[in-house]
């Protein structure tokens, strides 16, 4: 008679892998220790390389807090980096050209922001159509109305008079506010928006049914819908609220550069998902969180800044962020 096998008291490795977290730890835990052994003159040992690297990937995080919605629906959204173009071009147009109050300015930047969303939103849950092809239609729509908005000119507090001289208007304060750092300089204030756009999504998807029904619906959006839950508004919500975090990124964006660049946000639908996927927030929809996307943008912060420190040109990022999707999502596709 054959003896049963003992438990092994250590898990193995495969049994430890199998977890999404830990995958994006140990990814994090990679990226940092090249930072450690590739460190240009010691700069990633000094806290203004990790407060810049924050600063830096706050943006992309914000966006990919919005992206995270929409991948456990199993959906996309291509269409973040244009929407951000807009609504930075938008509020710049109001702040440093129309001067409307900071209140009004950011009001009605992020109402367009979720119109966009919810145009999206719309356009896959009532006419059916393909997430991608819904948002790559937004992601063309935006960026020509970006174009139309600001003429195709960089709106800055540079104005064009009639007699064709410019004449440089004040920032206001609160652009000065949001490109600013606090506590002793240590932080960004964009960085503490980004903080709060991860604890807005984690109370969404954590402590909300609106999230129980996006996890529901990423699993198996026919059976979702014979349980009851209204997945038409559900989706609406989550593409809307994508829009909005655009607008929240387009807002910081226009406030780091001064001014509002119908340009900008080229390739960053590229670096949220990234960053998504680098978190373990699977594709196929169903399964992910928050605290991933954290994680993932965290990773691709760190690696950003490992690669300029050490001069890496644009170029060799691109590619080396295009091999990072592939491969994260080889891997998830092995896992399963």
């Amino acid at each position: 008679m054959e003896k049963p096998r003992k438990k092994a008291f250590f898990p193995s490795w495969r049994a430890v892998f199998q977890s999404p977290t830990t995958r994006a730890l140990a990814a994090l835990a990679f990226v940092i220790l090249l930072g450690v052994i590739f460190n240009a003159d010691q700069a990633f040992f000094k806290w203004d390389t990790h407060r810049d690297m924050l600063r830096q990937i706050s943006v992309f995080g914000i966006l990919a807090c919005g992206m995270t919605l929409v991948i456990i629906t199993a959906g996309i959204d291509l269409s973040v980096g244009s929407i951000l173009g807009l609504t930075a071009v938008l509020f710049a147009l109001f702040s440093l050209q129309l001067h409307w109050s900071p209140f009004l300015a950011v009001g009605v930047t992020l109402l367009a922001g979720l119109v966009c969303g919810v145009a999206s939103g719309g356009l896959v849950a009532y006419f059916r159509i393909q997430p991608f092809i819904a948002t790559l239609a937004m992601m063309v729509f935006a960026r020509g109305m970006a174009k139309w908005v600001s003429g195709g000119q960089k709106i800055s507090t540079a104005v064009l008079q009639p007699d064709g001289t410019y004449v440089y208007q004040e920032v206001p304060a609160f652009f000065n506010f949001l490109n600013s750092k606090i506590l002793g300089g240590n932080i960004a204030v964009v960085t503490l928006i980004f903080f709060f756009c991860i604890a807005l999504s984690w109370l969404i998807l954590a402590k909300l049914r609106w999230g129980r029904y996006i996890y529901a619906i990423g699993g198996n959006e026919e059976a979702a819908r014979l349980s009851g839950i209204p997945v038409v508004a559900t989706k609406l919500l989550t593409y809307g609220l994508s829009g909005l975090f655009c607008a929240v990124a387009g807002i910081c964006q226009a406030a780091q550069e001064l001014q509002g660049d119908p340009e900008a946000g080229l390739t960053y639908e590229l670096t949220a998902i990234a960053i998504v996927v680098i978190g373990g927030t699977n594709l196929m929809g169903g399964r992910g969180g928050i605290g991933l996307t954290f994680i993932g943008a965290i990773t691709i912060g760190y690696l950003e800044k490992v690669l300029s420190i050490n001069a890496v040109g644009e170029a060799s990022r691109l590619m080396l962020t295009g091999i990072i999707i592939i491969g994260a999502v080889l891997f998830q596709k092995f896992r399963q």
